[in-house]
């Protein structure tokens, strides 16, 4: 690594030019989530219909994150063809494994046995939930291969082909949402589902073909960088893989504690909504880490005031569509939600302020451990999440029931903010020990 003094001073100007891109594009993907829900919200049974998808996409959710791990470790570790086939090697394990869960989960009873009694779905419900699903798994395919060349793109400072990737994305789930609204028929969740992939198709299609370019013009191998064999990028993928499966418990534990209270179907439909909302003003910040991963070393001092002004930001948005007629204009012109399904959402979205204050600050955190190479610290942060989110759904379920969606919201704000407690407490230890 060079030292600070081999780089000229690093400026703010310089972190916006690169993160923006990077905030555009996490941004975007999830307006495609608000096309998905806005489309589905035109059914004539919303709430049962977003309910199918949503609990089918929670799980995708559980089943893809292993590979978009992947974007982390490329983008750490990968600096010539070496480190690539090394990489790679690591990459069609997960991939390859991820499509044989899917499957499983698809055509076995499995994937009924997962969704009755893992999240808790009606049994009324089960078919149409495993019907989108055995759509929405090759989701995890094409998701992998994305984020392979995301870190390629992210570790050759060319962040604008995420951004484009993600634009050409939304057009193409654009054009299909109106065609099923306009000369379509909107009577299930598979319509979400089509949605979805169709738009992951295209962006995996754009971040390959400007990622085998950059991987081109890579050195066969560079002098400097050591990483080489498999087993490095194991060593470095591992804990945040089993941090992973740790957070794989969250969201079927949310779903099953919203199955339990008053209304199982308004409860889900307005929590996912709401966090779909929730997520388009927070997602701009998800790449914060990539900051620290790629700039903390040569100016921390100007990393950390860049983190301090935009981590305000999230939270200044949700409150403008909770505290002002734009939100309600934007939840009801926008998303065609209406009536009760309306003021559920807008109560979950108050409970998520917290959630918005609490995640830049832990992105940037992670940022940092990962730096240091003290992966294993996410295990344990993970691990306080699940525990603390699992209390709290307890407690709501047995004491407010009738809270419906907010359950789900205050119990995941409630996870986030002891991660971050955690995070905080061995980060500090383990920068004495450095010292």
């Amino acid at each position: 690594m060079k030292s600070n003094t081999e780089h000229p001073a690093l400026s703010m100007r310089q972190l916006l030019f690169f993160f923006a891109p990077l905030g555009a594009s996490a941004s975007l993907i999830t307006v495609s989530h608000v096309i998905i829900n806005s489309t589905l919200a035109r059914s004539s049974d919303p709430e049962v219909i977003i309910a199918s998808y949503v609990i089918a996409l929670t799980l995708l959710g559980l089943i893809e994150r292993p590979a978009v791990l992947l974007r982390h470790t490329c983008s750490a570790l990968v600096r010539d063809h070496i480190s690539f086939k090394a990489f790679s090697r690591v990459a069609l394990i997960v991939i390859s494994s991820l499509m044989v869960l899917g499957l499983s989960l698809s055509y076995t009873l499995l994937g009924e046995w997962t969704f009755l009694y893992l999240f808790g779905a009606e049994p009324s419900m089960v078919d149409d939930i495993i019907d989108v699903f055995r759509i929405l798994m090759f989701v995890t395919l094409f998701s992998g291969i994305r984020c392979i060349y995301h870190g390629i793109i992210i570790s050759n400072f060319h962040t604008k082909w995420m951004t484009i990737g993600v634009v050409v994305r939304l057009i193409i789930m654009s054009i299909i949402a109106y065609s099923f609204i306009e000369f379509g028929t909107i009577d299930s969740g598979q319509v979400g589902a089509i949605i979805f992939l169709s738009g992951m198709m295209i962006e995996c299609l754009v971040s390959f073909l400007e990622g085998r370019q950059l991987l081109r013009r890579m050195p066969a191998k560079l002098a400097e960088h050591t990483t080489e064999q498999t087993g490095q990028i194991f060593d470095f993928y591992r804990p945040l893989l089993y941090s992973s499966f740790i957070a794989v418990a969250i969201g079927p534990a949310i779903n099953f504690a919203l199955g339990k209270s008053t209304d199982l179907a308004l409860a889900i439909a307005s929590y996912a909504i709401a966090m779909n909302v929730a997520q388009l003003m927070i997602s701009f910040f998800n790449y914060i880490h990539q900051i620290v991963l790629n700039y903390h070393r040569r100016d921390p001092k100007v990393v950390l005031r860049f983190v301090m002004i935009i981590s305000i930001i999230p939270a200044l948005l949700l409150s403008l569509v909770n505290f002002t007629p734009i939100g309600t204009w934007f939840l009801q012109q926008l998303m065609g939600i209406s009536g009760e399904l309306l003021f559920e959402t807008k109560n979950v979205l108050k409970i998520c302020l917290l959630y918005a204050l609490v995640f830049p600050w832990l992105d940037y955190v992670n940022g940092r451990v990962m730096l240091m190479g003290q992966n294993a610290i996410l295990i344990r942060s993970q691990i306080a999440n699940l525990i603390i989110v699992i209390i709290s759904l307890f407690i709501m379920v047995s004491l407010s029931p009738g809270w419906n969606g907010m359950i789900g919201a205050l119990s995941i704000s409630l996870g986030f903010t002891s991660e971050l407690a955690v995070v905080l407490y061995f980060l500090r230890g383990a920068s004495r020990n450095r010292l």
